[in-house]
This record gives structure tokens, sequence and C-alpha cells, in this order.
């Protein structure tokens, strides 16, 4: 069972795109009116039909069946089926771009599905937004929430993993771009309430965010919770904030770009 049949039926409760990385993703993308595109790991299709909206022919696709059904339900403007990143049901060359937001640690393997991406990309670019395990080891959120961060950092792949199965697939170059929370941040995940602590209190938006929904105990939720409220209390959580403010940014968008030579 996909991991995300567990959080379907909440997720768009505190889950939508929000319009400054729906902006900056189309800008990665190239985005153009008479061009296809792909979102592998599309999730309920929140940014698949952002950006469609804003231009483009699109496809997503997504190991969940809830979810797929949940995005069927939303629009029709966009072609949705369930599959796997590493066994895409299209042609060779047919996608003039390919997105992937906060999915690629859910692949079984990131060779294999970069390969597929790869194959079905023709001249254009694979756009990533993800975050990299010391990001995620620097969210003030460990300080509540130590083990499920420790886990949540763990399962996510290095840049270095990244960059090696992006070459090995065959994309000409990768470019990285930091990413920082704003504070009007309207998709709330993981690290979403940066500057929001309070709604780390609510059990329907941490339902929506799959560390907490999938890799901390209710032990550790509820230690953590009340420990967060209490510093929410006394003012303590600004000094906790500020002593992980860093430079590297949050998340990042991995932009990696395939440049066919036979239409070069």
């Amino acid at each position: 069972m996909a991991i995300y049949e567990k959080i379907g039926k909440s997720y768009d409760l505190t889950r939508r795109a929000d319009p400054e990385i729906a902006a900056r993703l189309a800008t990665h993308l190239q985005v153009k009116s008479d061009s296809s595109y792909l979102d592998v790991g599309c999730g309920t299709g929140n940014y698949t039909l952002a950006l469609a909206k804003h231009s483009g022919v699109w496809h997503g696709v997504d190991q969940s069946k809830q979810m797929i059904d949940i995005a069927t339900n939303k629009s029709n403007i966009v072609a949705w089926q369930v599959a796997e990143a590493e066994t895409l049901p299209y042609a060779d060359e047919i996608f003039s771009g390919v997105l992937c937001t906060l999915a690629i640690h859910h692949f079984v393997r990131l060779n294999p599905a970069f390969q597929e991406i790869y194959r079905v990309l023709n001249t254009g670019n694979l756009v990533l937004f993800t975050a990299t395990p010391e990001q995620i080891s620097k969210y003030w959120l460990v300080e509540y929430f130590p083990e499920a961060i420790h886990k949540s950092a763990e399962q996510m792949p290095s840049l270095e993993k990244v960059r090696y199965a992006l070459n090995e697939a065959g994309f000409n170059s990768v470019n990285i771009e930091p990413y920082s929370i704003s504070k009007n941040l309207q998709d709330l995940f993981l690290y979403s309430g940066k500057y929001r602590p309070e709604i780390y209190l609510d059990e329907n938006i941490r339902s929506g965010i799959s560390t907490f929904a999938l890799l901390a105990s209710p032990e550790e939720i509820t230690a953590g919770c009340q420990r967060l409220a209490a510093d929410i209390n006394t003012g303590r959580i600004t000094d906790i904030v500020n002593k992980y403010e860093n430079n590297y940014g949050d998340y990042l968008f991995v932009i990696a770009e395939k440049i066919n030579h036979e239409l070069a």
C-alpha cells in the first residue's frame, strides 16, 4: 500500500499549492502553452493544477490510488494516472518538462526513477522541490520531536546522491536554488510553521505532514506538543527559532537539464 493512502483523506485540509513556489516551478520548467508536462508524485494534484492553469498540457502520476482519485475529482484538465516513478506509462521523449515536489524520498530507488524521467523527457528540465538531510537536521522542530525529525532526515537522499543519480541518468547539467520558508507560506508541509510554531499544535495540520503522520510516535507528539505549547506561552520559542537560523535554505529547487542533441 502506498504510504500516502494513510493520510490522503485529510491531506487537502492543510495542503495547497503555494503561489510563490508554483511560480518558481513554472519559471524553472519554462512552461509553454503548446507543450506537454508531467508531475511525478503529484499527490492530490495541487501543484499540477496550479501549473496547468498557468500554461501547458499536463499529466500527473502518483503511486497512491486514493491521491489520484482525489485529484481526478478536482479537475479533468490534467490526465491523471496511478503509476510508480520507476515504471512510467509513457512513450519516450514526449514531455517538455517534468516536475516532482516533495516526493523523491518516496522513490524506491533514485537511479531507476531518474532514468525513467530522463526517458520520457525530450529537451527540457526536470525540476525537483525537496530538502536535504542536512537542512532537515537544522529545523528547530528537532528540539521538540527529535526522533521524528531524525527519521525524516534519514529518509531523505543527500544532495550528493541526487546529483550522482541525475548524472547517471544522463542529465547534462544540475543547478541548485535554495528556498527559505516565508512567513505567509500557504502549503503546510513539514517546516511551513518555521515562523508560526503554533500550527504544530493543530492535529489536522500534523495529519497532513508525513513526518508526524507516519514517523512520529503518539508519545513523542504528546510530549513535544506540551513542551512547544509551554515555550510559545513563555516566549522562549523565539530564542529556539533564532538558534536554528542558517544561510543554506530550508528546502531547495534542483533543476536538471536534458539536451536532445538530435534536435540541437
